[in-house]
């Protein structure tokens, strides 16, 4: 028990990290454009039935849905990122936090996990300067790979 909780919390550290070095300068439509399209070709690389959405604010900037996907991959993504703009943490964060804590969604919050969801795959887009302006999210894999998958996109793009 005490090795799952160190190693919850170096993972925790791990996407602190990530969220704190994976920044965009600016982030407009173009940006969006270029990130989309590095999700998609690593998704087809791998043959991931996956659904990918970015969104600024409340503008959908992108949306691609790769063959193996389904209109359920859409709504986990919508709760994903709901939780994301709630919180301006990535869905995995908050879900290993809330894992650590030995606690659920609905236990630590109140809120509905009809509408929120504490599983990997939202990050949010960060702006230096601004913090949290949009999501980027992929579902369609274990929580733990769509997270990766976004991860890996950022990095690639970010550089």
């Amino acid at each position: 028990m005490a090795d799952d909780a160190a190693a919850l919390r170096r993972l925790i550290s791990d996407i602190e990290h990530q969220e704190a070095t994976l920044v965009f300068p600016a982030f407009g439509p173009v940006d969006a454009w270029r990130l989309g399209c590095a999700l998609v070709a690593r998704a087809e690389a791998e043959g991931a039935p996956v659904a990918i959405d970015i969104q600024r604010g409340e503008q959908r900037l992108f949306h691609a849905a790769l063959t193996g996907s389904s209109a359920d991959n859409d709504a986990w993504i919508e709760r994903k990122c709901a939780l994301v703009r709630r919180f301006g943490v990535s869905s995995f964060l908050f879900g290993r936090r809330l894992a650590l804590a030995g606690k659920t969604l609905t236990e630590a919050t109140l809120l509905d996990p009809a509408v929120y969801a504490a599983h990997g795959g939202a990050f949010p887009i960060s702006v230096a300067g601004a913090g949290p302006i949009g999501t980027v999210a992929v579902s369609g894999l274990p929580q733990a790979d769509d997270h990766r998958m976004v991860v890996e996109g950022l990095t690639a793009v970010l550089g």
